[in-house]
C-alpha cells in the first residue's frame, strides 16, 4: 500500500467526487481535501430505497421515465417493490445499459447495437447520463450532510468548486470524453465555461483500477523488481484490459503503462445476453415463454453469481410450486440447466480475457508476470477460476484483490487524483495528419498514383492523400511529451481559411506499422477530432510568375500523455517561436451507427 502525503493542494478546504456510471450498477467515491491533513479515501453508502442493505456501496444503473420524458425513478428505487407495476400502468420507459450507447462506434462494437436495450424516445444518451450524473450528485450532498459533523456546513463551503472524477472504459476516446463533460454540464455539476470544464477530470477504468489495486493489494514482487502487471476490470459492459509495472528508475510510486490498452464488449451482461439466447430457443413452444424476461432477471440476480461447478445441475428459480413443464426442465417454479450449459454462457468472457492478457504479454514494453481481477463480475468464483486455471501454466500470477472489487473504479479515479501514480502511458492507435506531399517521379510509388497529382497554389506538382505519422501504435508516452510536425497553407485569399483554420486529426487502427495512403486500408482510418485556432496574423504573402498568394508555415503540437488530448499551434515570428492552445472539437456524427 502507498502512503500518501498531507494535502497541500489549496490554502481552502476541498471535495473531489468519483463517479463511476457502470453499465448495470453505479458507485460514489469522494475525498473531503483538509489543507495540511491526509486525505482519506471514502464511498457513499446509503441511497434512497437501499437503506436496508447495510454498506450497499453501488446502485443500479437504472432509470424510469414517464411517458411526458421526466424522471420518475432511478437507481434502487427505479426496482423497489410496485414501482413496475406503476411503470406498467402508466407506460413508463426504462432505460437501463445506456452507457453502452456512448461507446465508440468501431468494427469491436457495432455488432453489440442489436443487443442493448434503445434510449428512450427523444432522449439522446447525453440526456440520459446527465439525468443520472445529477442523480448520483445528489446523493453524494444528502450522503455528506448526512454522515459528516456539521455536514450541512461542510457541503455549503465546498458545493460551488467540487471537482469531479469520471471514469470510462479504455476503448473511449476524446468524443465520449466530450459527451460526458456536455451531461456534466446539462446536470449542473459544473458551469459551462473553461473554468467550469477544468474541474472535470477523466480516467479511464483500467487506471483507476491500479490506483485501487497499489493501495489494496498488487503483489509486492511486482512493486519490488518493477515486473509488468496485468490489471483486469471486468464490469458489467466492458472488460478492460492494461498494463503497468513500476518505474525503479524515479520516485517509488511512479508507474509507467507497458502495452497499449485494451476494451472489449465481454462484461456480465453478455453472460445474461447468451442464457436469453439459449432460453429463447428452449422455452419457445413453452407456456412460460412470456415469462423470459422474469426468468433472465432471476438467472442474472442468483443463477450467474452462485455458478461454480459445470458439473453440477443450475436452477433458475422464477416462479411457485404449481409452475410446472418437464418438457422444457422447468419444476415446482424452478428452470433446470446442465452446469455446462451455463459454462458456455461464460466461455466467450473468460476467452476474451485469456486471450486478451496473454496478448498484452506479447506486446507489453517488459515483462510480465501478475494479473489482478477486479470489478464487480471479478467477482464469479467461475470466471476467477477459469481464468487462473488458463493463465497458471503460462506462469502467470493470477489474483483478485479481497477488498471491495466493485468499488475499484470509484475508489481508484480518486486515488488517481490525489496520487496520481502513472507518469507514462501508451498509445492505442497510430495519430496523423492528412497532407499533400511534393511529387517524386522517381519513386514508383508516386508513379503508381499520378492519378492522385495536382499543380498546387504556389505552381508544384503534389501529391495528395499522403498520412504523415504524428505518433505511432504502440509507443510509450510521458505526460510532459510533445509531438509536433510541421506543415504549410496556401490561399488565394489573405483571410480564407486563416482566421478560422482548422487541422482535422486522423487516427489508423488497422495493422500496418507505417500507413502511408488514406486510400491503403482505407476503413481503418477515422478523424479523432478537429483542432482550432486563429493563425490569420501570421499570413505572408508570396510571389509567383502569374501573381499573388498567401502562406503560413505552422507546427500541430499534441501532448497524448494525459488522460485528456491537449493540442497547440506554433510558428515562428521574427525568428521567435510563438504558440496558442488550440482548441479541439469532437464531432459526434463521427461515432454514429
Amino acid at each position: 500500500m502507498s502512503s500518501r502525503t498531507p494535502y497541500h493542494g489549496s490554502l481552502r478546504r476541498k471535495l473531489v467526487l468519483a463517479f463511476d456510471v457502470g453499465t448495470t450498477y453505479s458507485g460514489i467515491s469522494y475525498s473531503v481535501l483538509d489543507p495540511g491533513q491526509i486525505p482519506e479515501v471514502k464511498e457513499v453508502t446509503r441511497f434512497p430505497a437501499n437503506e436496508l442493505i447495510s454498506g450497499a456501496s453501488k446502485i443500479p444503473t437504472v432509470i424510469y421515465y414517464d411517458r411526458q420524458g421526466k424522471v420518475r425513478a432511478v437507481g434502487a428505487e427505479a426496482l423497489q417493490e410496485g414501482i413496475f407495476e406503476i411503470a406498467e400502468e402508466e407506460n413508463w420507459i426504462k432505460a437501463e445499459w445506456f452507457k453502452l450507447h456512448l461507446r465508440p462506434k468501431t468494427d469491436t462494437s457495432r455488432n453489440i447495437a442489436n443487443q442493448i436495450p434503445p434510449l428512450p424516445l427523444n432522449k439522446t444518451i447525453v440526456d440520459v447520463l446527465a439525468d443520472f450524473l445529477k442523480y448520483l450528485f445528489n446523493c453524494a450532498s444528502t450522503f455528506i450532510q448526512d454522515t459528516h459533523a456539521n455536514g450541512p456546513d461542510l457541503w455549503a463551503s465546498v458545493e460551488k468548486e467540487i471537482d469531479f472524477v469520471l471514469s470510462h472504459p479504455n476503448g473511449w476516446e476524446g468524443i465520449q470524453q466530450s459527451q460526458m463533460k456536455k451531461a456534466a454540464v446539462l446536470a449542473g455539476l459544473i458551469p459551462d465555461t473553461k473554468l467550469g470544464h477544468s474541474r472535470i477530470s477523466f480516467v479511464t477504468e483500467g487506471e483507476a483500477s491500479l490506483h485501487f489495486a497499489i493501495q489494496n493489494g498488487l503483489p509486492e514482487g511486482a512493486l519490488k523488481k518493477g515486473d509488468g502487471v496485468v490489471i483486469v476490470d471486468a464490469g458489467g459492459g466492458t472488460i478492460d484490459i492494461s498494463v503497468y509495472s513500476r518505474n525503479l528508475k524515479t520516485a517509488k510510486d511512479a508507474y509507467e503503462e507497458i502495452a497499449a490498452p485494451q476494451c472489449h464488449f465481454h462484461g456480465s451482461v453478455f453472460v445474461s445476453i447468451h442464457a436469453r439466447l439459449f432460453l429463447e430457443e428452449r422455452l419457445a413452444e413453452s407456456i412460460f415463454n412470456e415469462d423470459l424476461d422474469h426468468i433472465v432477471q432471476c438467472f442474472d440476480k442468483a443463477t450467474k453469481l452462485r455458478f461454480r461447478n459445470m458439473e453440477e445441475s443450475q436452477y433458475i428459480k422464477f416462479g411457485s410450486t404449481r409452475d410446472n413443464d418437464e418438457a422444457v426442465g422447468i419444476r415446482f417454479g424452478q428452470l433446470k440447466l446442465k452446469g455446462s450449459e451455463v459454462a458456455a454462457f461464460f466461455e466467450p468472457s473468460v476467452k476474451c480475457i485469456v486471450n486478451a492478457v496473454i496478448e498484452q504479454r506479447k506486446s507489453a514494453h517488459k515483462g510480465v508476470s501478475h494479473v489482478v481481477l477486479v470489478g464487480g463480475f471479478s467477482a464469479s468464483d467461475w470466471l476467477f477460476d477459469k481464468v487462473h486455471e488458463a493463465l497458471k501454466p503460462l506462469g502467470l500470477n493470477v489474483i483478485r484483490p479481497g477488498n471491495h472489487v466493485n468499488k475499484a473504479v470509484s475508489n481508484g479515479a480518486i486515488s488517481f487524483y490525489l496520487d496520481h501514480f502513472v507518469k507514462t502511458r501508451v498509445s492505442k492507435v497510430t495519430y496523423g495528419y492528412f497532407c499533400h506531399i511534393p511529387y517524386d517521379p522517381s519513386d514508383q510509388d508516386h508513379v503508381s498514383r499520378a492519378g492522385d497529382c495536382f499543380v498546387s497554389i504556389a505552381g508544384q506538382k503534389r501529391l495528395s492523400h499522403s498520412f504523415d505519422i504524428i505518433l505511432s501504435k504502440n509507443t510509450q508516452v510521458t505526460e510532459s511529451k510533445e509531438f509536433r510536425r510541421s506543415y504549410f497553407k496556401d490561399s488565394t485569399s489573405p483571410t480564407e481559411g486563416f482566421k478560422d483554420f482548422s487541422c482535422p486529426i486522423n487516427c489508423y487502427r488497422g495493422t500496418n506499422p507505417t500507413p502511408k495512403w488514406k486510400n491503403v486500408d482505407s476503413d481503418n482510418y477515422t478523424q479523432i477530432c478537429s483542432i482550432k485556432a486563429d493563425l490569420s496574423h501570421i499570413v505572408t504573402p508570396q510571389s509567383k510568375i502569374d501573381g499573388k498568394y498567401y502562406h503560413i508555415d505552422f507546427d500541430i503540437i499534441l501532448l497524448f500523455g494525459l488522460t485528456e488530448l491537449k493540442a497547440q499551434l506554433a510558428w515562428l515570428e521574427k525568428g521567435v517561436e510563438k504558440r496558442t492552445a488550440a482548441e479541439i472539437f469532437y464531432d459526434p456524427d463521427i461515432t454514429r451507427d
